[in-house]
C-alpha cells in the first residue's frame, strides 16, 4: 500500500511540477530541479519495485551429504596474522572441506604459515608473467583451476567464520539451478554509531531479500557459496564469446581489405581473373559471417574460410607462374640487350607487389590466423569469474542470472569482518564499488542484457542507477542557496499549493522507508546517498572515460597509510561537502537579512516569507545530513586495527 500510495502521490507531484509549477523566467535552476525530481521518483520506483516480491527465507535444507568444499581465502597484502586468523577459523569449519590461501602477494611469509596452519597455499603460476592479472577475478579463477571442490566458499582476508557456516548454506544447493548463496557482511569492529556507514543492515536485509523475490539476490564477494559448475559453464561461455568477437572482428577486416583490392582491380585492365577471385572471397567471407551468427562453432568456419583463401591463392599464383612463363618464352627471342626495353618505371612496378590480388589475400590469411582461439593474450583462456569490471561479483552474478543460473540470499550473519577505520580508506573503497557497477551498467546494461527476467534487470538497474545520485545531489543543495542569496525560483506556485502536492508525497516516501526497514537503522544510510555526491560523480565519469576511452581508472586520493588519517582532518577529501553546509548555512542568514531588511533585495527575483521558511528548512535538513561526513572524518578507530588499503569488499 505504502509503494503505491508512494508513487501516485509522486507522480501526482511531478505531473503538477512538470505542467503548472515550472518557473521559465529562472530556467537554469528550475529546469535542472525538476529533472532532479523525477530522478528521485524513478528511484523511489526502482526500490518499491526491489522490495515489492521480499522474501523472507527459514533455514536451508539438508545439506548434501557427499557435497565436496573449497573454502577460498583471497588475500593480497594484507597482515599475516590477520589472514592466519581467518584461515584457522576455516580450517574449524565443521563440514568436510579443505581451506585455500590464495595470495595475490606471493609472500614467502605467508606460505610458511599456510604450511604452519596444514592448509593450502595458491599464488600465480608462470603463466601470469607479462600477462593481465585482473586483480581478485584473476586470483579466484587461478585457484579455480588448481582445486576440484564442487562447491566454493569465497572469504576475504577478514572474514572469521562460523564453524557452521557451510553446513547452514550448503542445503539451499539442493536445487540444482542454484549458483550461488549470499550471507550477509557484518563487522566487528564498528561501533553503535557507524560513523563511516559501514554495515548496510538495509541491503543485507530487505533490500538482499526484495532482490531475492526476484531471483536476482547479489554475490557481495565475499561470505558466499557458489556452485564450481556454473561457474565453469560461465567461464565456457565467455570463452566463446570471446572466440566468436574475435573472429568476427577477424572477418569485418577482411571483407574491408578485399573491397579496397576489388576496386584497384576494378580499374586495372586485364584483371579479370583476380577480381573475379577476390569477389569470390568476399562472398566466402559474408558466408563465414553468416555461419557463425548462425552459431557454427568458429573453428570449423575459420577452417573452412582459410582453405577458401589457399584455394584462391594458389590458383592466382598458378595464373600469374603461367603468365610469367608466357613472357620468358617471348623474352628468349630477344636480342642479348633486350632488357632494356625495362625503363626504370616498369622495373619499379614489377618489383612492387602492392598492386597484386596476392597482397592483399596474404593480409586476409593474416587475419585468418589471428583469430585467438587459444587466448595468447591471456593466462587463462577459460575465465569463470567474470573480469571487465572491477566488481567482479556483481558481474559475474548478472552472468549466471542470464544463463538461468539461481541465487539464494540466506539472512544469517555467519562470518564476522573489518571495515574501515578510516575516512579515506572508506571513500577509497566506496569510489571503486561505484566505478566498477558502473563499469557493468556501460558494458551489459541489464536493461538489454539476453537471458534476464524483467525482475531481475529492474533489480539490477535499481542498484546502477542509485549511483547516478551525484547529480542529483548537486541540484538540490545548490537549490535554497541560489533562492535564498539570488532570489532565483525554480517553482512558480504559492506556497500552500507546493506544499499540499509535496508534502503527502515526502510523507509517504518516509512511511515506506521506516516501515520496509523497521527495527533496521537506515538513516546514516540515507546521510551517505547525499553526503557522497563527490565520489558519485567521480566514478561515473571515470567509469565512462574507461569504458568509452580505455583510460585507467582513477581512485580517489587517499592516505596510504591508515595510522596518518586518523591523525588529522582530511579537508582535501570532503571540501566539496564541507563548502555546501558553509553555503548553506551562510545562505540562510543572507535570505533572513534579505526578508526582513527594507529597500535590500536579492539580484535575481523577490522572497516571499513562506519560500523563505520552506528553503531554509531544506537548507538545514541538507547539512544535517551532510554532517554525517564530518562526524566521519572526525572518527578514531581502535588504535592498531586499521585495515590494508588494498582490501576489496
Amino acid at each position: 500500500m505504502l509503494a503505491v500510495l508512494t508513487l501516485l502521490s509522486g507522480t501526482a507531484y511531478l505531473v503538477w511540477r512538470w505542467g503548472w509549477s515550472l518557473n521559465l523566467a529562472h530556467w537554469w535552476i528550475a529546469i535542472p530541479l525538476v529533472i532532479a525530481e523525477t530522478y528521485a521518483l524513478i528511484d523511489g520506483a526502482l526500490f518499491a519495485v526491489t522490495i515489492w516480491r521480499l522474501k523472507v527465507r527459514g533455514a536451508a535444507p539438508a545439506p548434501p551429504r557427499d557435497a565436496t568444499v573449497d573454502v577460498f581465502i583471497t588475500t593480497y597484502n594484507e597482515p599475516i596474522e590477520l589472514v592466519a586468523a581467518t584461515a584457522r577459523a576455516a580450517k574449524a569449519i565443521d563440514w568436510p572441506h579443505l581451506t585455500w590461501i590464495l595470495d595475490d602477494g606471493a609472500r614467502p611469509e605467508m606460505r610458511a604459515v599456510a604450511d604452519e596452519l596444514g592448509v593450502g597455499y595458491i599464488t600465480r603460476s608462470a603463466d601470469w608473467d607479462g600477462k593481465t592479472r585482473h586483480a581478485k577475478a584473476g586470483n579466484l579463477n587461478n585457484a579455480l583451476f588448481q582445486t576440484s571442490g564442487e562447491f566454493l566458499l569465497i572469504l576475504d582476508a577478514d572474514q572469521i567464520p562460523e564453524p557452521q557456516i557451510v553446513s547452514k548454506m550448503l542445503g539451499w544447493f539442493e536445487d540444482p539451478q542454484v549458483a550461488l548463496v549470499q550471507s550477509p557482511q557484518w563487522f566487528s569492529n564498528v561501533t553503535d554509531s557507524d560513523p563511516l556507514g559501514s554495515q548496510a543492515p538495509l541491503f543485507y536485509g530487505p533490500v538482499q531479500q526484495g532482490k531475492d523475490g526476484w531471483n536476482a539476490a547479489f554475490f557481495c564477494g565475499s561470505n558466499a557459496m557458489l556452485r564450481r559448475e556454473a561457474l565453469m559453464q560461465l567461464g565456457i561461455a565467455g570463452y566463446v564469446r570471446q572466440t566468436e568477437r574475435s573472429a568476427r572482428s577477424a572477418l569485418t577486416a577482411s571483407r574491408r581489405v578485399l573491397a579496397d583490392a576489388e576496386r584497384q582491380l576494378s580499374r586495372q585492365a586485364g584483371a579479370e581473373t583476380a577480381r573475379d577471385a577476390v569477389r569470390g572471397l568476399r562472398a566466402a567471407v559474408e558466408g563465414a559471417l553468416a555461419r557463425i551468427g548462425a552459431g557454427d562453432p568458429v573453428q570449423s568456419v575459420t577452417w573452412d574460410f582459410q582453405r577458401s583463401v589457399d584455394e584462391t591463392s594458389r590458383a592466382l599464383v598458378s595464373n600469374d607462374l603461367e603468365s610469367i612463363r608466357r613472357d620468358l618464352r617471348e623474352l628468349g627471342a630477344l636480342p642479348d640487350d633486350g632488357m632494356s626495353f625495362l625503363d626504370e618505371r616498369a622495373t619499379t612496378r614489377l618489383a612492387d607487389r602492392e598492386w597484386s590480388p596476392l597482397t592483399a589475400i596474404e593480409r586476409v590469411s593474416a587475419l585468418i590466423h589471428a583469430v585467438n582461439v587459444d587466448r595468447s593474450d591471456e593466462a587463462l583462456p577459460v575465465m569463470p569469474v567474470s573480469s571487465l569490471s572491477v566488481t567482479e561479483d556483481m558481474e559475474t552474478c548478472m552472468l549466471l542470472h542470464s544463463h538461468g543460473w539461481k541465487s539464494v540470499y540466506h539472512h544469517e550473519i555467519l562470518a564476522t569482518g573489518l571495515a574501515p577505520e578510516d575516512l579515506a580508506t572508506m571513500l577509497t573503497q566506496r569510489l571503486r564499488w561505484a566505478q566498477g557497477t558502473m563499469q557493468v551498467l556501460l558494458r551489459l546494461n541489464p536493461l538489454t542484457k539476453r537471458g534476464l527476467s524483467i525482475g531481475q534487470r529492474l533489480s539490477y538497474f535499481a542498484t546502477m542507477w542509485s549511483y547516478l545520485t551525484g547529480f542529483a545531489a548537486l541540484v538540490f543543495l545548490a537549490a535554497p542557496i541560489l533562492y535564498l542569496t539570488l532570489g532565483a525560483t525554480p517553482v512558480e506556485a504559492w506556497g500552500t499549493t507546493f506544499l499540499a502536492f509535496f508534502l503527502p508525497y515526502f510523507i509517504v516516501n518516509q512511511a515506506l522507508f521506516a516501515v520496509v526497514g523497521y527495527g533496521v537503522k537506515t538513516w546514516r544510510g540515507q546521510q551517505y546517498t547525499l553526503a557522497l555526491f563527490p565520489i558519485w560523480i567521480k566514478a561515473l565519469t571515470t567509469a565512462a572515460a574507461n569504458v568509452w576511452f580505455g583510460r585507467p581508472l582513477g581512485f580517489a586520493v587517499t592516505d596510504k597509510s591508515g595510522a596518518s588519517g586518523r591523525q588529522r582532518f582530511p579537508v582535501r577529501l570532503i571540501w566539496p561537502q564541507l563548502a555546501f553546509m558553509g553555503g548553506l548555512l551562510l545562505s540562510v542568514v543572507i535570505g533572513i537579512i534579505l526578508l526582513l531588511t527594507p529597500g535590500l533585495a536579492p539580484p535575481v527575483g523577490p522572497l516571499t516569507p513562506i519560500g523563505v521558511v520552506i528553503n531554509s528548512v531544506w537548507a538545514v535538513y541538507d547539512v544535517v545530513v551532510l554532517s554525517v561526513i564530518v562526524r566521519a572524518a572526525l572518527y578514531r578507530g581502535p588504535e592498531g586495527g586499521n585495515l590494508p588499503n588494498e582490501k576489496e569488499r
